[in-house]
């Protein structure tokens, strides 16, 4: 407990005599001179061109359509043929008999598929790049107390002004 009062004891007066002073002051300018930056600007463009493209035909189809015009045409003379109980097992072994007969058909005329050819446009976007310097602004310099001083601004300055801080 003793300690913590001496500590106290001797702090509290330290920091009542810490002081600071602020003040502000300007100094002149010994150089201004104008800072550029170097912009890149891309601007797109399109390069196109066309082209032939394969189209096939005929050769999706798979004879379905031969199977199902056969089935029914058989499926008809089947009918056509039979008598009594006998007629309904005419049409089915009519209707199965076309179906393998007009997809085989089918098939046949199908062996050869064609190939045909289309123009199709395509393009690619592409960017024409161009590097440019723009104004920023003006870099200020002046020496305060041996020290490099260096403010910029938009303008070219006579003085810099500072705000000093002084801690004793």
């Amino acid at each position: 407990m003793k300690k913590i009062t001496y500590i106290a004891l001797f702090a509290i007066p330290l920091a009542l005599m810490a002081e600071s002073i602020q003040f502000s002051d300007s100094i002149p300018v010994i150089k201004s001179e104008p800072v550029y930056k170097v912009v890149t600007k891309r601007t797109p463009y399109q390069e196109c061109w066309d082209e032939q493209v394969p189209v096939s035909s005929g050769a999706n189809n798979d004879g379905t359509i031969g199977a199902l015009i056969g089935g029914v045409a058989g499926g008809i003379l089947g009918h056509q043929v039979g008598g009594g109980s006998g007629k309904t097992a005419a049409t089915v072994g009519g209707a199965i008999i076309g179906t393998l007969v007009g997809k085989n058909l089918a098939d046949k005329g199908n062996n050869q598929p064609t190939t045909t050819y289309r123009t199709q446009r395509k393009c690619v976007t592409k960017y024409n790049e161009t590097q440019e310097e723009r104004f920023v602004g003006y870099k200020n310099v002046g020496n305060y107390k041996g020290k490099t001083i260096i403010k910029y601004s938009n303008k070219p300055l006579q003085r810099i002004r500072l705000f000093v801080s002084v801690n004793y």
